[in-house]
């Protein structure tokens, strides 16, 4: 498999962007998706924003500096993404974004896309329930098995910082189950 720096290098390349492009969507599309999805819960709203995502890519490698990973660059793009159309949604909507996150969760019992049980539900519901940033950091360490420093880079955030939002994130969500089952 090729190298995240020889692949930037060819992505930032005319003669070799497109195929090197291609290789990029391949390698990273599946983990890309799963993070978003978390994030809008919806399959299709999930395509889009993916889709989205890799426009954004596209069009702004050539000023991608190298200072972070590739993927964690990608990933920041992928976060904003998500956030700008859950923004947008609720808006369009007329509602707030803690509203429109619960509105989001209860339609995913009615996804075919969505195999979960009930437990799933309850810790999506729990999840969306929290401040964004908690949110985000949640996601990214649980399910996305991120370490700190690599968080820290994406959202731009100490590791400090980071460990305190994950602390608090994991104890609301518990509570959040104890509660639910009580």
């Amino acid at each position: 498999m090729i190298d995240e720096i020889a692949l930037v290098e060819k992505l930032q390349n005319i003669q070799t962007k497109e195929k090197a492009f291609r290789i990029l969507i391949k390698k990273y599309k599946e983990r890309l998706y799963w993070h978003i999805r978390k994030m809008v819960i919806s399959h299709d709203d999930t395509d889009d924003v993916l889709q989205n995502t890799f426009i954004k890519i596209f069009r702004g490698i050539d000023n991608f500096k190298q200072d972070s990973k590739l993927y964690s660059w990608m990933y920041r793009i992928a976060t904003n993404e998500s956030i700008t159309f859950i923004n947008k949604r609720a808006r369009e909507r007329n509602i707030d974004i803690t509203e429109m996150k619960q509105e989001m969760v209860s339609n995913l019992q009615s996804d075919v896309w969505f195999s979960g049980n009930d437990i799933q539900i309850i810790l999506q519901e729990a999840v969306a329930r929290l401040p964004k940033k908690q949110q985000l950091v949640f996601n990214m360490k649980y399910f996305d098995h991120l370490k700190y420093q690599e968080i820290s880079e994406i959202l731009g955030t100490s590791v400090g910082g980071l460990k305190a939002s994950y602390f608090q994130a994991v104890k609301k969500i518990e509570n959040y189950i104890i509660n639910k089952h009580n």
